[in-house]
């Protein structure tokens, strides 16, 4: 990828050609970077981050940062970014849960309570929830779900990229819409959290990126921190980041209305106790 930048970088316009520099002088940092941050970096638009990949046969920016990853980092930090190829298991095992207990507790570092309470509010007052998230935050999405409907409030999710796009377009001031999106870049679920927003339906976005296109068409946003996403797009310790704010989220949610929610687990426990030997 790195050739291909610098074979084109003479028969690009001034905007990308600032790009191409950048790229080729930061390779590993714009591997770690969202497509608003490197506009940034290169007083360029958006627009002109996407023009360039697409100048170079790219479908993308994700697809830009893929590619500058294969041509520098290991193929084994596609796994997680600190481990290496002779690393036996009980280095393995040490390296892959200190990741965790990192993303964890960096995350809890930009944990905002008052976004919290507002997330709270919103979807007490929503006549509907809707779920959305796509890829590696699908089953997180699921589990939101799950969680809300254990405490008594009807929520749906949708990992469709087609059903989310009909399920925006028919959202309005009375439906709370929680996006979940690691890159905050993913096409799908930042077209539909902007058809929801532009409905006028309240969009809660979980992001590990504080600087990314989504946050555009999120009224509230509650930020992840995973520091293994230099090398990878569905970063796996985000997971579990994302994970612990939906149980912040739903314990603040049961807290808000506990006769409610710890009614509403005590009949769950009932219909749930049957399923088990």
């Amino acid at each position: 990828m790195l050739s291909r930048i610098r074979v084109r970088q003479a028969s690009l316009g001034p905007s990308t050609r600032s790009i191409a520099e950048f790229v080729l002088e930061n390779p590993r940092r714009v591997v770690g970077m969202s497509v608003t941050e490197l506009a940034g970096e290169t007083g360029a638009s958006d627009g002109s981050v996407v023009n360039f990949c697409r100048q170079l046969g790219l479908t993308g920016f994700q697809q830009l940062k893929l590619s500058l990853a294969q041509d520098t980092v290991q193929p084994v930090q596609f796994i997680q970014e600190d481990l290496q190829r002779g690393d036996d298991t009980n280095t393995i095992c040490r390296k892959m849960f200190h990741a965790g207990v990192q993303a964890l507790r960096d995350t809890l570092s930009v944990v905002d309570a008052d976004a919290i309470d507002l997330a709270v509010q919103t979807i007490r007052a929503a006549d509907r929830i809707e779920i959305y998230g796509i890829g590696s935050s699908a089953p997180v999405a699921e589990d939101a779900q799950y969680r809300m409907l254990r405490i008594g409030i009807d929520a749906r999710v949708v990992v469709d990229s087609h059903i989310q796009a009909i399920s925006a377009s028919r959202t309005g001031p009375n439906v709370a819409v929680l996006t979940i999106s690691h890159s905050g870049a993913t096409h799908e679920t930042l077209s539909a959290t902007r058809l929801a927003h532009e409905a006028g339906a309240k969009t809660i976005v979980i992001t590990n990126f504080a600087n990314s296109p989504i946050q555009a068409y999120a009224d509230i946003k509650l930020y992840t921190m995973s520091r293994e996403t230099r090398f990878r797009t569905e970063a796996m310790t985000s997971r579990i980041a994302q994970l612990c704010v939906i149980d912040t989220l739903i314990a603040a949610l049961a807290m808000a209305d506990y006769d409610r929610a710890t009614e509403a687990l005590r009949e769950t426990f009932d219909v749930l106790s049957i399923k088990r030997f």
